[in-house]
C-alpha cells in the first residue's frame, strides 16, 4: 500500500527547480445556488491532497491550505439557464518545495445534478461522493492513492470512469442497486469483493434488472485496485 510519506518526493519528481515553501494560507470559498439545478465540476489538481463530500448547503463550499503561492487554487464559475460550470485548478509551472503543501477541502450539495471531474498530477484523493446526485464521475490521477467511496441510494444510474497511474485506487460501491463494473490493471494487482464475475465484467447477482445502474470502468497502471460492494 502507498504511504504518505512519499508525497513531498512525488511533489517534487515533476520539478524542474525549487521554490520556498512559506507561511501557511488557508482560504474559504463558496458559490451559491443559482437555480439552475445541474452542475459540472472540473477540478485540476497538479500536486497535493484532494477531499470531496457531499453536504454543502450552498453549491460548493471550500477550504483551500497552501504555502507556496504558485499553488494557491483559481476558482472560476458561469451559469447559464441549465447549468453551472465549476472549474478550480493550480497554475502550472516548474519547481516545488520538499515541504510544499496543497490541500482542497471541497463540499459540494447533494441535490442539484452534477458532473464531477477531478484530474491529480501527483497526490491524493478521498472522494466521498455516495450522497451526490451524480450523472457522471470521472477520476484521474497521475501518481498516488485514490479511494472513491460511492456507496448512498442514488435515485438514478450515473457512469464511473477512474485512471489510476502509479499508485492505489480503491473504490467503495453501494451492493443496493444494480453495477457493472470492468477493473483492469498495466502492472498491478486487481481484487475485486461482493460482485459476480461474468465474462470480462462484474455485476451486483441478483440486481441485474433494477432501475438503477451504476456503470464502473477502472483502469490501474502501476499499483493495486480494490473494488468493493458493501
Amino acid at each position: 500500500m502507498i504511504k504518505l510519506a512519499w508525497l513531498p518526493i512525488a511533489l517534487l519528481a515533476a520539478a524542474c527547480s525549487i521554490d520556498s515553501a512559506g507561511e501557511t494560507k488557508r482560504e474559504q470559498q463558496s458559490i451559491d445556488l443559482d437555480g439552475s439545478g445541474s452542475a459540472r465540476v472540473n477540478l485540476e489538481m497538479s500536486a497535493g491532497e484532494l477531499k470531496v463530500s457531499g453536504g454543502a448547503a450552498k453549491l460548493m463550499e471550500a477550504e483551500f491550505t497552501y504555502n507556496v503561492d504558485r499553488l494557491k487554487p483559481m476558482v472560476e464559475h458561469h451559469s447559464s439557464a441549465t447549468e453551472t460550470n465549476i472549474r478550480i485548478s493550480q497554475s502550472q509551472g516548474p519547481g516545488l518545495s520538499f515541504n510544499a503543501m496543497s490541500r482542497w477541502d471541497l463540499r459540494l450539495n447533494d441535490g442539484v445534478s452534477m458532473d464531477v471531474v477531478a484530474k491529480l498530477g501527483a497526490g491524493q484523493a478521498e472522494m466521498d461522493l455516495g450522497n451526490l446526485n451524480l450523472r457522471n464521475l470521472e477520476v484521474g490521477i497521475g501518481a498516488g492513492q485514490v479511494h472513491v467511496d460511492l456507496r448512498g441510494t442514488p435515485k438514478r444510474g450515473y457512469g464511473v470512469r477512474i485512471n489510476g497511474g502509479v499508485g492505489e485506487t480503491v473504490v467503495f460501491l453501494p451492493r443496493s442497486i444494480g453495477i457493472s463494473a470492468t477493473a483492469a490493471g498495466g502492472l498491478g494487482s486487481i481484487s475485486v469483493n461482493g460482485l459476480e464475475k461474468r465474462g470480462d465484467r462484474w455485476v451486483n447477482a441478483g440486481h441485474e434488472n433494477d432501475a438503477v445502474q451504476i456503470t464502473v470502468d477502472i483502469k490501474g497502471g502501476i499499483g493495486e485496485i480494490q473494488v468493493n460492494a458493501q
